[in-house]
Order: C-alpha cells, then structure tokens, then sequence
C-alpha cells in the first residue's frame, strides 16, 4: 500500500474516528482485485482513507456518502491527494437521503456509517448491489458484545445490530458470512 495512504490510516486509527481495521480493508482489496470489481460504493466515508485505498489499488470507480462536513471536506482532499478525483463521487449528507436517489450496478458496498441505521439502508443496499456483488457490514461484533454481554449503556445499540444480522441471515436473497476482522464484518453475496 502507498506509504504515504499507510501513514493516514495510523493517524485515523488514534483519533476518535478511526478508519476500517487493517484486515477489513485487506478483505475489501482482495475481494475488489477477485471479483473485477467496477464500481464501489462505501457508505460512512469519514476521511476517505478506505475508498482512496481502492482507488489506488483497483480500477474501480468509487461512491462514498459522508454526512459529516470536516470529513466529507478531508475524503475530497485525499482523493485530490492521490490524484483519484476523476474515479471518486462524494455525497455529503444522510445516507437515508442519498442511497434511494442513486442508480444500481455497485459490485462492492461497504457499509460503515451508523449502526442502528443498518437495517433502513438495507433494502436500498440490496437494490444497488449486482447480483453475486457484496455487502460488507463493519463492526458487526461490536466489542465482541453481539454475541455476548453489552454494557447497559451500549444494549440498544447491540440490540440493533443482533436485529440487523438476523435481517441478514435470513434474507432469501443473500448469503451471509460473519468474519472476526476488526470488530467484525458481515460479508453478504447477492445471490
């Protein structure tokens, strides 16, 4: 990976809003590189540093949604950084507000904004996914406390993601896999 990428993603991780784990982004890479992947679309974009590493290392054209101004401010300057503008969209603003306008034909979405807003994007999640594409749902083990015992303060939330996880393994349409990269990641094929 690109040093100088490498070295943004070890300044995110100390900061309150680190990026994705280093094994979550190698599955993306690996399965983008795989799969062919043409279009990705990532959703919780904060600073950008994932989306930019698939531009870098893949051929595909990347959304990212970010609802945050600061970060949605920084992903446009790292995808100028590293010269990928002309592959990089970037909506600021509600994913609930930007996912039913967008077109279909995404090969990879990676979903990481707002747990308890799961399971309202995944109806359009699954409608802008290309048969055999994946969705990749991060932090979905959350601590470990999904399948365990959540802090009183955290329960709802927990509660929310046990709820999003049986929406997905037992959705018809997909097939879902929980891997233990990170705090976890959903990865589930559109059949």
């Amino acid at each position: 990976m690109n040093e100088e990428l490498s070295a943004l993603r070890e300044r995110a991780k100390e900061g309150r809003d680190p990026t994705a784990a280093d094994e979550t982004l190698r599955f993306l890479l690996h399965w983008a590189k795989e799969h062919g992947v043409k279009k990705y679309l990532e959703i919780g974009a904060a600073e950008g540093l994932t989306a930019t590493a698939l531009l870098l290392e893949t051929a595909a054209s990347v959304t990212a949604i970010e609802k945050d101004a600061a970060r949605a401010q920084r992903a446009r300057e790292n995808f100028a950084r590293f010269g990928a503008v002309d592959r990089a969209e970037l909506f600021e603003g509600d994913a609930g507000e930007i996912l039913p306008m967008l077109g279909g034909g995404y090969d990879l979405i990676f979903l990481d904004g707002p747990k308890v807003q799961y399971l309202k994007y995944l109806p359009d999640c699954k409608r802008l996914l290309n048969r055999g594409g994946a969705l990749c749902s991060d932090d979905i083990l959350l601590f470990g406390w999904v399948r365990g015992e959540a802090p009183k303060k955290r329960r709802m939330l927990v509660e929310h993601i046990r709820e999003y996880l049986r929406a997905l393994e037992e959705d018809s349409e997909l097939k879902t896999t929980v891997y233990e990269y990170g705090e976890g990641l959903a990865v589930s094929i559109k059949l």
